[in-house]
């Protein structure tokens, strides 16, 4: 119960920064994307504190024996670029220049009731049980 709490606190305050920041709001992400037009440099800055705050996070992390709430560190083991993870990122990117949302400001985003957000976060989530379906075995997991 206690891990529960702490990931739904983190949940909320990485949700309360994407809406104080105004990531939630895809004409502002979408003004980021639009570097011929009526450019918006806002998202550098909210992209710059998150890999400050990373990477004092996890130098700290990398110093200690294992996570607070017990179990161990998942550290990535792989540096290669395969297929998979080109496709995925040319995908996401693709997704996220056409409507201005990505997964963490998506369901940030639900609170405000907007319909078009529902209708992201059903196809992101139908998407990923769809992967999930097609790759089963596939992927060893």
């Amino acid at each position: 119960m206690g891990r529960t709490l702490v990931a739904l606190a983190c949940g909320l305050v990485f949700g309360a920064g994407l809406a104080i920041s105004g990531m939630t709001d895809p004409a502002r992400v979408l003004g980021f994307l639009d570097v011929a037009g009526a450019w918006d440099p806002t998202l550098i800055f909210v992209m710059g504190a998150g890999l400050a705050v990373t990477s004092v996070g996890t130098a700290w992390a990398r110093r200690e024996d294992g996570p607070w709430l017990g179990g161990r560190f998942a550290w990535p083991t792989r540096s290669d670029l395969d297929a998979r993870l080109v496709g995925g990122a040319v995908l996401f990117g693709i997704g996220w220049g056409l409507v201005g949302l990505c997964p963490g400001p998506a369901l940030a985003s639900l609170v405000r009731g907007s319909t078009s957000v529902f209708v992201f976060v059903a196809a992101m989530f139908a998407a990923v049980l769809a992967h999930r379906i097609a790759t089963r075995g596939a992927e060893g997991s």
